[in-house]
């Protein structure tokens, strides 16, 4: 068709790993506010630093999309950033939707369930960006795993000392998974 151009915009999808309870607003604002406009935030709940996060990313005006389970129950605030994908799925279900629909992982601090998605988003071979000194159990990632998660290599695993460096190198890091595929 003469004339006719066709234009593909690639928008990069960082999904976040964080801790369900508490609350850490700065943190979260100063990861989310290093992040690049026109990316997406993928989540696993509205609830914990989950939501510190959310908020954040609708006061930049980022897409966020959480991938819900079945239960807990989650409400999740009516905007037009905010997209609900109800999984049907329970905790560990739905971290694996999660995962599968991110370009590469922010793990910004939590316990088992956050260390559970890093491992998972390595297993299916997408990069993982950790932040240190959290005081939670993600942390004891990289004691136990310095060079990576295993031998295979099956995804880059990196850590961070800032929530801005963490934006910057997961941003890096999923842009580099998407040139690849």
């Amino acid at each position: 068709m003469p004339g006719f151009s066709l234009w593909v915009v690639s928008v990069l999808h960082i999904g976040v790993a964080a801790h369900s309870s508490g609350s850490d607003a700065e943190r979260a604002w100063r990861f989310v506010s290093a992040l690049p406009g026109g990316v997406r935030v993928l989540l696993g709940g509205y609830w914990g630093v989950m939501r510190d996060v959310a908020e954040a990313a609708r006061r930049r005006g980022l897409t966020v999309v959480f991938f819900l389970p079945v239960d807990p129950p989650a409400e999740v605030p009516d905007d037009e950033l905010f997209v609900r994908v109800d999984t049907g799925l329970d905790l560990r279900g739905r971290s694996v939707a999660l995962v599968r629909s991110s370009d590469a992982l922010a793990v910004l601090g939590g316990e088992v369930g956050t260390v559970v998605e890093a491992f998972l988003a390595y297993s299916y071979g997408k990069p993982v960006a950790v932040l240190r000194g959290t005081g939670l159990s993600s942390d004891a990632l990289e004691r136990a795993f310095p060079r990576g998660f295993d031998g295979r290599g099956s995804a880059p695993v990196v850590y961070v000392d800032t929530p801005e460096e963490l934006a910057a190198r997961v941003v890096e890091l999923a842009a580099s998974r998407r040139g690849r595929r």
